[in-house]
C-alpha cells in the first residue's frame, strides 16, 4: 500500500485533532530538554545541578503516574490530557519568565519542572489509552505509528528550533515557545470528542489499582520489557541528557553541536516512524527489542568523544530503533490488553520504566565527577546492551505474535505469560 493509504486514519476527525495538537506540543517537548539544559548550565555550570532539575521532574512523574492511569480510566483520557496541558502551559511560561528576567534560581527550576512532570504523569497514560477508543480497529497500527512519528518529529524539529532560539536569544525564549505549544495542544483537545470512561458504579481507587496490577503482572512479556526498560532508562537519559550537553559544551563546540545531535536523534526517530507504517512483523516485540540494541551507539561515541557529526549519525540510527520499537510495543499492548484497563496498565508500564530514572539523574553528575565522564558513558552503554540481551532472552518476548485489532473486554482469567 502507498503512503497516502497509510495515513487515511487522518480523515477521522477526532484522531486528526489529537494528531495535530500532539504534534505541535511535541515540538515544544523537543525544545524543552535543550532549553532547560543550557538554562541550568548557564546559571551554575554544574552537571550535578542539571541532574537534580531533571531528577525532580522524573520523580514527580513516577510519584503520580499510577494516579494518572486510574483517573484516566475512571473519567476520560481526553479530560486528563486537557487538564495536564493547561498546567504545563502555565508552569512552563513561568519558568520562561524567570529565565528571561534573569532572576531564575536553581531551586525555582526544580520546583516548576517537577510540577510540569506531575502534569505529564496525568497526560501520558491517557495519551496511550485514548487512541483505540477514537480510531477503527483496522487502523490502530497506522494511528499509533503516526503519533509516534509526530512524537519523534517533534524531537527532530524541537532541538533544531531550540538551537536557533538559543543563538538568537536565551533559553527563556525557547521556553516561551514550549509553553505556547501546550496551549495549542489544549485547544485541539478541547474540540475532540471521545467516549468517557466513568462506570455507573465506580470501584474503589485501590481496587482499580489492584485490577491494573493483575492485568500488568499476568503478562510476562510486559513486565520483563518494563524491567529492562527501567535499568536502561536509568542510565540512558542521565548519560544523554546530562552528560551529553556537558560533553558538547566542553569538547564539541557548545549548544549548536548538541542541538545537531539531539535533532539527529529526533530525525532518526522520525524515519523510524515512517518505517513503522510499513513494517508489520509477525513477532513485533522481538523485532523491536532487538533493534533497540542500536540505542547504545551514541552514548558510546560520546564517551570517546567522537566528532559531533559521527555522534549525530549514531543518534540517527538509535532514533530509528527506538521509534520503531515503541510503535511495535504500543501496538502490541493495545492488541493484547483490554481497552477498559489500558490506562491503568499503561500507568504501571510508565511507573516501572521510569522508576530508576530519578536516581540515575541525581547520581550521574557526582559519579562522572568521581570516575570521569568517559568512564560513566562507557558504563551506561554497557548496561543498555545488557538490558536488551536480557529482554530478548525471555521466551514470551520472542514468541509473542501480533493480533489483528485491539484486545476485547476481559472475559476470563489470564494465564501467566500471556
Amino acid at each position: 500500500m502507498d503512503l497516502p493509504g497509510r495515513v487515511r486514519v487522518l480523515r477521522e476527525r477526532n484522531y486528526r485533532r489529537l494528531f495535530i495538537g500532539r504534534t505541535v506540543s511535541l515540538v515544544g517537548d523537543g525544545i524543552a530538554p535543550v532549553a532547560i539544559a543550557f538554562a541550568v548550565l548557564d546559571l551554575t555550570g554544574s552537571a550535578t545541578d542539571l541532574g537534580i532539575v531533571l531528577a525532580a521532574r522524573s520523580l514527580m512523574v513516577i510519584a503520580l503516574i499510577l494516579v494518572g492511569g486510574v483517573l484516566a480510566d475512571r473519567i476520560s483520557p481526553r479530560l486528563s490530557m486537557l487538564r495536564a496541558d493547561v498546567v504545563r502551559a502555565l508552569v512552563t511560561g513561568l519558568m520562561a519568565a524567570l529565565v528571561i528576567a534573569g532572576t531564575a534560581q536553581t531551586w525555582q527550576l526544580v520546583v516548576l519542572y517537577a510540577i510540569e512532570g506531575g502534569a505529564t504523569a496525568f497526560f501520558n497514560p491517557a495519551s496511550n489509552a485514548i487512541v483505540p477508543s477514537i480510531v477503527s480497529a483496522e487502523r490502530l497500527q497506522e494511528a499509533t505509528a503516526l503519533l509516534n512519528l509526530s512524537r519523534w518529529g517533534g524531537r527532530a524539529v524541537g532541538p533544531a528550533l531550540a538551537g536557533v532560539l538559543l543563538v538568537l536569544g536565551t533559553p527563556g525564549w525557547a521556553l516561551v515557545v514550549d509553553a505556547a505549544t501546550f496551549a495549542v495542544s489544549a485547544w485541539f483537545l478541547l474540540g475532540l470528542r471521545a467516549p468517557g470512561s466513568r462506570p455507573e458504579a465506580e470501584p474503589a481507587f485501590l481496587s482499580e489499582l489492584r485490577h491494573g496490577w493483575r492485568e500488568f503482572a499476568s503478562r510476562t512479556w510486559l513486565w520483563v520489557a518494563v524491567i529492562g526498560a527501567a535499568f536502561s532508562n536509568a542510565v540512558f537519559f542521565p548519560a544523554f541528557q546530562v552528560l551529553g550537553p556537558t560533553v558538547a559544551k566542553e569538547s564539541l563546540g557548545g549548544s549548536s553541536a548538541w542541538a545537531l545531535i539531539a535533532a539527529a536523534f529526533g530525525t532518526g526517530a522520525l524515519l523510524g516512524g515512517v518505517l513503522s507504517l510499513y513494517v508489520r512483523p509477525r513477532r513485533p516485540l522481538l523485532v523491536g527489542e532487538v533493534g533497540l540494541m542500536l540505542f547504545a551507539a551514541p552514548v558510546a561515541l560520546l564517551a570517546i568523544p567522537s566528532t559531533a557529526a559521527l555522534i549525530a549519525l549514531a543518534a540517527l540510527a538509535g532514533g530509528v530503533a527506538i521509534s520503531l520499537g515503541e510503535v511495535l510495543y504500543e501496538t502490541t499492548a493495545a492488541q493484547h490488553i483490554p481497552q477498559e484497563s489500558l490506562s491503568r496498565v499503561s500507568a504501571y508500564d510508565w511507573f516501572g520504566s521510569l522508576a530508576l530514572e530519578p536516581l540515575g539523574l541525581a547520581l550521574i553528575g557526582p559519579l562522572a565527577a568521581g570516575i570521569g565522564i568517559s568512564t560513566a558513558l562507557w558504563g551506561a552503554a554497557a548496561v543498555m546492551l545488557a538490558c536488551q540481551v536480557f529482554i530478548v532472552s525471555v521466551p514470551s518476548v520472542r514468541h509473542l505474535q501480533a493480533r489483528p485489532g485491539p484486545a476485547p473486554a476481559l472475559l476470563r482469567p489470564l494465564e501467566p505469560g500471556e
